[in-house]
């Protein structure tokens, strides 16, 4: 939960780091693989964040928690489609 949202953020911090040397060094694979890398610390991040709410919704009103799992997963779907384009 939380290891998983720490991780995401150090994936975010290294493709940073990877994307500027890459800019600087002007080697594009490494920019890219830096660029890469922040996508997926991003999705990671946001997964666990839609998982912890979900959770916390569900434990306050179990009969709820069905449509509130339906709408978490619909926006993290679509959350992670627009990202992809980025």
């Amino acid at each position: 939960m939380v290891q998983d949202q720490l991780e995401g953020a150090a994936q975010q911090v290294v493709g940073k780091v990877q994307d500027a040397v890459g800019a600087i060094t002007g080697d594009a694979d490494v920019q890219a693989e830096g660029k890469m890398r922040q996508a997926f610390g991003n999705l990671q991040q946001s997964y666990e964040q839609t998982v912890d709410h979900v959770r916390v919704a569900v434990a306050n009103q179990p009969i709820q928690g069905v449509g509130v799992l339906v709408a978490a997963a619909v926006g993290f779907v679509l959350g992670a489609l627009w990202n992809r384009d980025r």
